[in-house]
């Protein structure tokens, strides 16, 4: 009698993983291999006291956020009550606050928002001396040339890809849903052009100095006033690579010798990681600053480089560095490098922990807000002064 074959045999598959949680990591895993393993009831405690410690830390983080609002709160208040003292003393001649000591602490505080468009302008004058209509002109150009195929194909790629990173916690230049998307592409599309002529390429980095532009002002006066801006010396050094490389390589050693000078720890220590100005400098001096710091600490800072010029854009660097140098002594190289460039790990780690969010300055995952990094600045005072900048230029940069 034939025999029916035999069944195949079943298979059974594993329930899937759902990976460990955030405790089971490290839970363990720090006792010495050769002690006995924890007991169950020294695991439940030791688990009851990581998450009392988290919930302390998170607790801490929420206190934190609070003040730093409530003292951008206060700032702001401040300010706006300030608005009758700018309207009747700095807004009819922006010129008084050289001569007014008073005057000048004011504008360092911030410009009243309302009042910063014209503020801005002013103070980054005109010495390309632009038109109103160099917008439009310049627009139209590369609306023609966009149209004909003629613009650059890799130059339009990279202000498509600068635009991408520019600013995303604000949400406002995305290029599906931003509601300033097409204005900031039109504003870097003019300026492309109207830097052709002289043979100048597109600057990662520029979309930012736009965004930053436009969100207080109009394309065509913000046209005039990125123009003017990225013409001071410094800017147009870094961003008139690679001519200017002998301009840029003088710029570091001014900031070489201003750091040396004012801490020499922090200099030593990046000489023996063999960590020039290179390095960082060039990553916050493009944007001024806004892919590291916060968006508020980046409006006062470039209210107060308007008004004093490319000195300013050094003694914000410097205190930059004074805000980080507790974090400043790793004992490897790419560990410093991760963490001036804003991509530590147990920094990015320990944030996500607290609920930060990731998408601002990138420096903030560091604690560094705008009262950390004024207060590094006004400490300045009892060291800076502005002979030994000029000193240093123009034994640096004798022909400018």
């Amino acid at each position: 009698m034939p025999t029916s074959p035999a069944p195949p045999p079943q298979s059974y598959k594993l329930p899937r993983s759902t990976g460990p949680t955030a405790f089971q990591k490290v839970l363990s895993k720090t006792r010495p291999s050769f002690l006995p393993p924890k007991t169950r009831k020294e695991d439940l405690k030791h688990l009851a006291d990581w998450e009392a410690m988290m919930k302390q830390s998170r607790a801490a983080e929420e206190k934190r956020r609070n003040a730093v609002q409530e003292r951008r709160l206060a700032l702001e208040l401040r300010i706006d009550q300030t608005l009758h003292v700018w309207e009747k003393e700095i807004v009819p001649d922006w010129r008084v606050v050289h001569r007014d000591p008073d005057l000048r602490k004011m504008w360092w505080n911030g410009i009243p928002t309302k009042l910063r468009a014209s503020m801005w302008e002013r103070a980054a004058g005109n010495a390309l001396t632009l038109s109103k209509d160099s917008y439009r002109s310049c627009l139209a150009r590369a609306t023609r040339a966009l149209s004909s195929g003629v613009f650059p194909e890799e130059t339009l790629q990279a202000i498509e890809e600068d635009i991408l990173v520019t600013l995303p916690a604000l949400h406002i230049f995305h290029p599906e849903t931003g509601p300033l998307y097409q204005d900031l592409k039109d504003l870097l599309c003019a300026w492309v052009v109207s830097r052709a002529d002289e043979g100048l390429r597109y600057t990662p980095g520029a979309s930012r100095i736009a965004a930053m532009i436009l969100i207080n002002m109009s394309a065509p006066q913000g046209f005039v006033v990125m123009r003017n801006l990225l013409e001071r010396h410094c800017l147009r050094s870094f961003y008139g690579e690679p001519d200017t490389k002998e301009d840029i390589e003088a710029y570091y050693r001014i900031f070489d010798t201003l750091l040396a000078d004012s801490m020499p720890k922090i200099y030593f220590n990046f000489k023996q990681h063999q960590i020039s100005p290179a390095a960082y400098l060039p990553n916050w001096l493009i944007p001024l600053f806004l892919d590291h710091l916060p968006f508020e600490a980046c409006a006062r800072l470039w209210d107060v480089v308007m008004l004093e010029g490319d000195s300013f854009l050094f003694r914000a660097a410097l205190a930059v560095l004074a805000a980080l140098e507790p974090r400043l002594f790793f004992p490897e190289r790419q560990e410093l490098l991760e963490l001036l460039s804003g991509e530590n790990k147990a920094a990015i780690e320990v944030a996500r922990r607290d609920g930060r969010a990731l998408d601002g300055g990138k420096y903030e995952i560091y604690g560094i807000d705008e009262q950390t990094l004024w207060d590094r600045i006004e400490s300045m005072n009892e060291w800076w002064r502005e002979t030994t900048w000029r000193r240093l230029t123009q034994r640096e940069l004798p022909d400018i």
